[in-house]
């Protein structure tokens, strides 16, 4: 199991910089937000002084016998009719604001979220060969949508609380300075629980994060390999590994949980001695009649007000804490270039012949470990190649490193006399077409499976390599016909119908240079019929690799090459190999007697 990496820093300018990028196509609209912002702060500012102005100046002193009645009643008409349009006001501008700022937030997730994936889809097989696909995924969702808590909750909404805390001073200090000075005594205390909370909370939201990834990884291994768990009665095993990191994730989320549990009511009780100071103070100012009742009722009311502002400002501090370490993972993975890349300036090719040669190539995954050690040979168009070999001879790798799935250490590989490097990546591996063994089917139909999402092709061609293939018995077989629907990896077809389909999907591009990755392996006799026919004539006019286990497979191959220990051991026909009763000898024996 991967190590998570570690925030450095709980907030970061160059971070919160690149951030902002995001957001700069929506200046406009942000800034209206924060004007809304602010009328809604007004709002929310005068309700408190309204009710002021009423006691007052309307209710204190006043009585059905007096003379000013008539007017205190009039006077309290006004104020009513103005608290209700204040009401509407903070309504009206609250909907216009929460909904702009909604959509802003969407739209720049919506565009870093489609980044992020463009990108990883431009990574070469060797990022994915040392990242976890649950880890990526917990980039794409989970950290995105941490990053959209930020947009939408503390990009604007910050200044709110700004706003209404510089509001509720002005107005206090205006009201009654004295007392406004010695309700801002709690300030401190509230500056000490924040600060202590903000370095708590920092530390258990690592853990959590870590946790979540490491989850959301183990969740995806168990999805993926249930059939591996169902097969070998592994069931109580791997719930009992998965129980083990849910339960370190519950025991995190119950720290958060305890952290917050103290801090939100150390506020509260502060909040209350803020209060008690007021009405110690003030409420012996009024009884003295030094101040007015509805000044010490206002102050009350903005006392409360005072620390939701607060409060709110706690939580975007962990929002914003939590946005860092998402964005700092997103912005380490958007940083990784990917290994392998279209030269910079390319030879302009629209269609290869389809001549291979590997001069001295030697090439290793990792660094030293040598998978393949100066490998030289040379495949002219439309021949067919087939490669040999025991498991861990290098015959996956070759055929890798001429797509450039993997870029090799030493040597060149040549494509119709041009270095693949010279070679856009569009091009080459548009004129490569690739069967696999283990056939990947995506969710869709099985259109949608032969064009992958190529709307150019048109259902003619379609059909026509699907014919040519020895598909459309089976297709024409099935309800929808091509509309069938796949289901996840393509479990409603057999191994042999998916293989059909790989074949199609290879061809509908018309490939100068064809790949069969051991394509007839763990087939039924009839389907490797149509197969073994279907092959017969795609081959024709195209340079063919096989690699193959099954010897029975390519013996009609112009060439087969015999590799041991990541090097060549010998070439020839099959007749002219079993003549030398060497290697190849020995694997034809070892199969059939």
């Amino acid at each position: 199991m991967y190590k998570e990496e570690q925030l450095s820093k709980a907030y970061d300018s160059k971070i919160m910089m690149r951030l902002l990028v995001f957001a700069k196509p929506y200046c406009f609209l942000l800034s209206v937000c924060i004007i809304l912002v602010f009328l809604v702060t007004v709002t929310n500012l005068a309700h408190p002084y309204i009710i002021k102005l009423a006691i007052d100046n309307y209710i204190i002193g006043s009585s059905p016998t007096d003379v000013l009645f008539n007017n205190s009643i009039s006077g309290l008409t006004s104020l009513s009719i103005i608290f209700l349009f204040f009401i509407i006001a903070r309504f009206v501008l609250s909907y216009i604001q929460v909904y702009l700022l909604n959509y802003v937030s969407n739209k720049i997730i919506y565009n870093i979220r489609q980044e992020l994936f463009t990108h990883l889809q431009n990574m070469s097989l060797s990022f994915f060969d040392k990242n976890p696909i649950g880890r990526l995924v917990t980039r794409v969702t989970n950290d995105t949508e941490t990053l959209h808590e930020m947009y939408s909750g503390v990009l604007v909404n910050l200044f709110n609380d700004i706003f209404l805390l510089i509001g509720i001073v002005i107005v206090m200090i205006h009201l009654d300075a004295k007392l406004a000075l010695l309700s801002f005594i709690v300030i401190p205390i509230i500056i000490i629980s924040t600060l202590i909370f903000r370095r708590k909370a920092r530390k258990v939201y690592r853990i959590i994060r870590l946790k979540i990834a490491k989850l959301n990884s183990s969740l995806n291994e168990n999805l993926t390999g249930m059939k591996i768990i169902h097969v070998f009665k592994r069931e109580k095993q791997q719930f009992e590994k998965f129980d083990n990191i849910s339960k370190e994730l519950l025991a995190a989320d119950k720290n958060e949980i305890f952290i917050f549990s103290i801090f939100r009511p150390s506020m509260e009780i502060v909040r209350s001695l803020g209060i008690a100071i007021i009405i110690w103070y003030g409420g012996g100012q009024a009884l003295q009649g030094n101040m007015p009742f509805g000044v010490l009722f206002a102050f009350i009311d903005y006392i409360k007000r005072f620390f939701k502002p607060i409060n709110d400002m706690t939580e975007k501090v962990n929002i914003l804490q939590s946005a860092m370490a998402s964005s700092e993972r997103i912005f380490a993975l958007l940083d990784k270039s990917p290994a392998i890349t279209s030269p910079s300036n390319p030879q302009d090719i629209k269609k290869l012949a389809g001549s291979i040669e590997f001069k001295n190539v030697w090439f290793a995954y990792n660094e030293n470990e040598w998978v393949l050690e100066d490998i030289s040979f040379k495949i002219n168009p439309s021949e067919s190649i087939a490669f040999v070999g025991a498991t861990g001879a290098g015959k996956s790798s070759i055929i890798n490193l001429i797509g450039r799935l993997y870029d090799i250490q030493r040597g060149e590989i040549l494509i119709d006399g041009i270095n693949i490097k010279n070679i856009p990546l569009g091009t080459l591996r548009k004129n490569i077409g690739v069967v696999l063994q283990d056939v990947f089917m995506f969710t869709g139909t099985i259109k949608d499976n032969i064009i992958l999402n190529n709307e150019s092709i048109s259902f003619k061609q379609i059909e026509s390599v699907v014919a040519h293939v020895n598909a459309t018995a089976f297709i024409n077989s099935l309800p929808l016909k091509f509309d069938e629907p796949v289901m996840e990896r393509g479990v409603n077809f057999s191994t042999g119908q998916r293989q059909l389909i790989a074949f199609a999907r290879a061809l509908i591009l018309e490939p100068s240079i064809l790949i069969l990755d051991e394509a007839t392996s763990n087939i039924d006799t009839e389907t490797e019929g149509l197969i073994q026919d279907a092959i017969s004539k795609i081959i024709k006019g195209r340079t063919t690799i096989a690699v193959a286990h099954r010897l029975s497979t390519i013996q009609n191959c112009d060439k087969i090459i015999v590799l041991s220990n990541g090097k060549i051991k010998e070439v020839g026909t099959h007749q002219e190999l079993l003549r030398k009763g060497s290697i190849y000898y020995k694997l034809y024996q070892l199969q059939y007697k």
